[in-house]
């Protein structure tokens, strides 16, 4: 007795097989896969500069926000009603006395008078030099303004009780003060005030120092008839108690008009810019995804004019046993290398732009890993989705009609 067994056969394509004709098929036209390529890469590119540039300036601003402190208050006359506005007297005492959370309080008093190099120089030609003072309770200046001197020394209790002078970084270039050798003076408004000490540049706030000469509140009331009305209070607050202290101060600089002192934190400006680069940031990367968006169309539309230029091949291959699972899988594979070469080539171009920038500005380079990780899983995604329709369309092909020839 015998028995016949029927024997199926089935096509294969081994992974290996897919993955060659994938490639085939994008090297064949080289120069059509670089330009889709490169449509992905600037998305991909735009996605991790933006976001590496933005981490940047906002370590550089958290370093510039530490470098000042975020101890720092400044208080200046508020909006009066029926004149102007001036914070009292004894309003740096005040604050001194009755705030134990002022760590330092310092005070400067505005002088009318004017700084010239010698009396040989026309009173009008200051170069915008300001004149202020101080007296022996304000020599903590420096701490809540974080200054430093450059050379000389700053003032001390003496110092302020004769004619002498502390210059800013910018009123020291401005009136040709280089160096204390010689023991150089210079006139203010007639008057010969011995240069003692030049300060440090202040680079981001209280740049308002750069330009003034500082001399003491006393010498100031007796040749100029300066008022002992402060133009500005500086204090230095522990950061715990930094709200509690900025409720407290403008009744106690002044308990019967509190209104008329202002109370402000000048960090918040450069928090503020931080908020500003996170916002500009979001609307970027909203901007990159839509590049993306394009891309991946594109890849589509390559991807769909593949096929239609293929039909031939298709045609071969599904007469000579190929599947339509076969020809589906050719060309999502094809779509999907496509878009990762794009998103590695823009992820190459983000990094390069990075660390570009951060030379530019003397920034440190901060790679952003979760994005560029973003980008490169996105690519992938991408090119996986934009080539669904195309391998569908080439798996629906009927053999006998793809390999007729046209009309």
């Amino acid at each position: 007795m015998s028995s016949s067994r029927s024997i199926k056969l089935r096509s294969r394509l081994r992974l290996v097989d897919v993955v060659a004709q994938a490639v085939r098929g994008l090297t064949s036209r080289k120069l059509r896969t670089a330009l889709t390529a490169l449509g992905i890469s600037i998305g991909i590119a735009s996605l991790i500069s933006i976001q590496g540039i933005t981490e940047a300036n906002q370590a550089d601003a958290k370093a510039e926000i530490d470098a000042l402190g975020s101890d720092f208050l400044f208080i200046t006359p508020g909006t009066g009603i029926g004149e102007e506005a001036e914070l009292l007297p004894y309003a740096s005492a005040m604050l001194e006395t009755h705030l134990d959370e002022l760590e330092f309080v310092a005070a400067l008093y505005p002088v009318d008078a004017r700084a010239r190099r010698n009396e040989l120089v026309p009173d009008v030609q200051t170069g915008g030099v300001t004149v202020s003072a101080l007296t022996a309770a304000d020599l903590d200046l420096l701490e809540p303004v974080n200054g430093s001197v450059s050379f000389g020394r700053f003032h001390d209790a003496t110092s302020v009780e004769v004619p002498s002078v502390v210059l800013g970084s910018l009123a020291a270039e401005r009136l040709g003060i280089r160096h204390l050798v010689g023991h150089p003076t210079i006139n203010i408004s007639g008057n010969e005030f011995a240069v003692i000490g030049v300060l440090d540049e202040f680079e981001l706030l209280n740049t308002d120092l750069n330009r003034t000469a500082i001399i003491g509140l006393g010498v100031a009331e007796t040749l100029f008839e300066t008022p002992d009305n402060p133009s500005a209070i500086y204090a230095q607050v522990p950061p715990e108690d930094l709200d509690e202290a900025r409720d407290l101060i403008p009744a106690q600089a002044n308990p019967a008009a509190p209104g008329e002192v202002a109370v402000s934190r000048p960090t918040e400006a450069l928090e503020i810019r931080e908020v500003i680069d996170e916002t500009f940031a979001r609307i970027l990367q909203a901007l990159a995804l839509i590049v993306l968006a394009v891309g991946g169309i594109g890849i589509a539309n390559i991807m769909v004019i593949s096929v239609i230029e293929r039909r031939g091949e298709i045609g071969l291959r599904r007469s000579l046993g190929a599947t339509r699972k076969h020809i589906a899988s050719q060309f999502i594979l094809e779509s999907t290398v496509l878009s990762l070469l794009g998103g590695l080539l823009g992820v190459a171009i983000g990094v390069a732009i990075i660390f570009g920038y951060a030379s530019y500005k003397d920034f440190e380079a901060i790679i952003p890993w979760f994005w560029l990780s973003i980008g490169v899983a996105a690519a992938f995604a991408l090119g996986a989705i934009a080539g669904l329709y195309p391998a569908w369309r080439a798996s629906r092909l009927d053999p006998a009609e793809a390999v007729r020839p046209a009309a």
